[in-house]
């Protein structure tokens, strides 16, 4: 007996489809304005630093100052700095900013093609439920009952098993990062002991380089596994602590130019994306255990179905 036939399955796991590009949407719009606003922070920054610079290097006041008191150099060293610091970090703002609304519109035009589902399907669910009370079996309406929560079931168990593999995407960049840095600590440490030079150095900065280069990747898909755990947050009150995903780039950025012969900054730069690593490991385990329970539950309204065939 199936009460809960194939069309009305369709039409529900669209309409759960529908309820999950939903909440997507919200969070990436929420992620937009966040980018958004960055990107304009860090434009005016480094507009700001930018002046500096060219002040300093033209004629100014500030110029002979610091060329008077021979400090000319350091001051223009430290607002280069300055300037390719808030540079980096604008460039960063705008990629991730391209990348979501990259995203949106896709769910845009994904939430067009299923659009007026939910009507079609609570339509044709009214006049299978007539149908079932017309023929006056209770047993009937149970097991339609049953089935349209397998139904929904099985759609949150696909949900769950896209956001599994964003964040097997997120841990994949984190663990190219950490890789990048601990090539450059290995160099650093090598340089402090005496084996520095022109190589050493540059195989160091080049690490660091590919580090850099990591983190715009890795903050991309922080943001999109944070995109497909909306919906599963909100429907399966699974709590997983995010704070710090949309802008963990801007923390590692903050000492991107520090002195990174200073072996700390490498390290705190690796206990950072060490720290994300196990955010993204913690919510897969929770992942992971709502498949489980979302499995136990299937094979329960199932058993359950079976329990009614079998004693009608």
């Amino acid at each position: 007996m199936n009460t809960y036939d194939n069309h009305l399955m369709e039409l529900q796991q669209k309409v759960a489809q529908k309820k999950q590009l939903d909440a997507k949407l919200k969070e990436l719009q929420n992620q937009r304005r966040i980018f958004d606003q960055k990107v304009l922070e860090f434009k005016v920054q480094y507009q700001s630093e930018q002046e500096d610079v060219e002040k300093l290097e033209g004629r100014s006041l500030a110029n002979y100052f610091y060329r008077v008191v021979g400090k000319m150099d350091a001051k223009l060293d430290e607002e280069a700095r300055q300037a390719a610091e808030a540079k980096v970090k604008l460039d960063a703002a705008e990629r991730q900013l391209a990348a979501v609304d990259s995203r949106i519109r896709e769910i845009q035009a994904k939430l067009r093609e299923i659009s007026g589902c939910e009507a079609v399907y609570y339509r044709e669910l009214e006049k299978k439920k007539a149908e079932v009370k017309a023929d006056g079996s209770p047993m009937g309406e149970e097991i339609l009952k049953c089935e349209e929560k397998i139904a929904f079931l099985e759609s949150r168990k696909k949900e769950i098993k896209e956001a599994v593999s964003a964040g097997h995407s997120a841990q994949g960049a984190a663990d190219q990062v950490l890789r990048e840095l601990d090539e450059a600590d290995s160099w650093n440490t090598f340089d402090m002991l005496g084996g520095g030079g022109i190589i050493t150095h540059m195989a160091k900065h080049s690490h660091l380089d590919d580090a850099q280069e990591m983190i715009e990747y890795l903050q991309v898909k922080l943001c999109s596994f944070k995109s497909e755990l909306a919906d599963i947050n909100i429907h399966a009150g699974m709590q997983v602590n995010m704070d710090g995903f949309l802008r963990f780039a801007d923390y590692f950025f903050d000492g991107l130019f520090v002195d990174w012969t200073v072996r700390g900054q490498i390290r705190d730069s690796q206990d950072s994306v060490y720290k994300v690593r196990t955010q993204i490991d913690t919510a897969i385990n929770k992942l992971y255990s709502l498949e489980k329970e979302t499995d136990r539950e299937i094979e329960g309204l199932r058993a359950k179905i079976e329990s009614l065939l079998v004693g009608a």
